[in-house]
């Protein structure tokens, strides 16, 4: 098991599914523990009641079932499927409505989804997610890449209130995958996944969704950094350094 999340974690994202494919057929006793802690790409459905669109993914399925964020419904249809208590489905909507803002003012399109269940230690857990295809011909504002996805998952864990302040634990995994292809600089292909954790504790005064909010937004840019520095940077200074630029070039003197 643990060579197995080992290999994952060097993995691609793109190649994802088919490397998690193979080890779910090799080791089928680990089926739950590696669909649980392995990260895939998102997959996105129709909620064909509200036609709006929402993200797949192990935090909102029940058996081979989804349930969508806006009709609290599972596709397909499922009986006896886990639901979310009434008061946490209000906070959920809530958080699905203000989420869509801030996924549209940072990343100019794509789609987002939100999931909060009840945990074991009398407080919650809440998924966001978000789903941004950057290609010509994805649902981006200025789509230059031939292919591109950055999938964002941020899983928090809430405990239970404690003299007017809550402990809030995120886990934060960001995939990306681009692809270019011009006559200029011919094809090109970069991708990745990072994973951070944060912890705080915070007063409940302003309520949960704005401590949840600020925490990924922070954690947000963080990740963004450090994504540019490692995979842009990295690579461009190896670019660079392999084929230097022309006006970069010392001419020697003539003689």
């Amino acid at each position: 098991m643990e060579a197995a999340m080992g290999l994952m974690r060097r993995m691609p994202p793109k190649h994802i599914d088919t490397a998690l494919s193979a080890l779910l057929s090799l080791l089928p006793q680990h089926s739950s523990d590696l669909l649980s802690q392995v990260d895939q790409p998102l997959q996105v459905l129709c909620d064909s009641e509200y036609g709006k669109e929402f993200i797949l993914c192990e935090y909102n399925r029940d058996a081979d079932s989804y349930r969508s964020p806006w009709s609290n419904i599972y596709h397909p249809p499922l009986e006896d499927g886990s639901l979310p208590s009434v008061e946490l489905r209000k906070l959920e909507i809530e958080a699905n409505d203000i989420f869509a803002v801030y996924r549209d003012q940072y990343y100019e399109g794509g789609i987002s989804s939100v999931y909060m269940w009840e945990d074991d230690n009398e407080g919650f857990v809440a998924c966001f997610l978000i789903k941004k295809d950057g290609s010509k011909t994805g649902q981006g504002r200025r789509g230059y890449l031939q292919e591109g996805a950055w999938d964002a998952i941020h899983v928090i864990e809430v405990g239970p209130d404690e003299e007017g302040t809550t402990n809030y634990r995120l886990t934060s995994t960001v995939m990306l995958s681009l692809t270019t292809d011009n006559e200029s600089a011919g094809t090109f292909s970069l991708s990745g996944s990072i994973r951070r954790q944060m912890n705080m504790k915070l007063p409940v005064q302003e309520g949960h969704l704005c401590n949840m909010g600020r925490m990924i937004e922070e954690m947000e840019s963080k990740l963004r950094n450090s994504l540019d520095q490692v995979y842009f940077g990295k690579t461009k200074e190896m670019v660079c350094t392999l084929r230097p630029p022309a006006e970069i070039v010392m001419r020697l003197p003539d003689s």
